[in-house]
């Protein structure tokens, strides 16, 4: 029983790992210019908005900077629609630099 346990939990790492690189592999990082960021609460706003588009990952805004960082699966989200989710929240931005 203990030797089926230590086979499973393996299998299920191992299905993990492999699931992860998957993912990894499919995730794009971009960095985004919002120059209209001028308060505390709009990097929030800018991230909650970005979030909300499906395929996004992480969305990280530096108001001291004016910029976001954006990872995205771009087989789900492209750079269009988080160009166009930030521009409805009321931050036009554009596409800074691509990783």
């Amino acid at each position: 029983m203990k030797i089926m346990k230590r086979i499973c939990t393996i299998l299920l790492m191992a299905l993990f790992i492999n699931g992860s690189v998957i993912a990894a592999e499919k995730l794009k990082l971009v960095s985004l210019s919002v120059p209209t960021m001028n308060c505390a609460m709009c990097p929030i706003t800018v991230s909650k908005s970005l979030m909300n588009v499906q395929g996004v990952q992480t969305a990280n805004a530096n108001l001291a900077k004016g910029v976001v960082e954006v990872s995205f699966n771009d087989e789900v989200a492209n750079i269009d629609a988080l160009l166009a989710a930030t521009k409805n929240a009321g931050y036009p931005s554009y596409l800074l630099e691509q990783y």
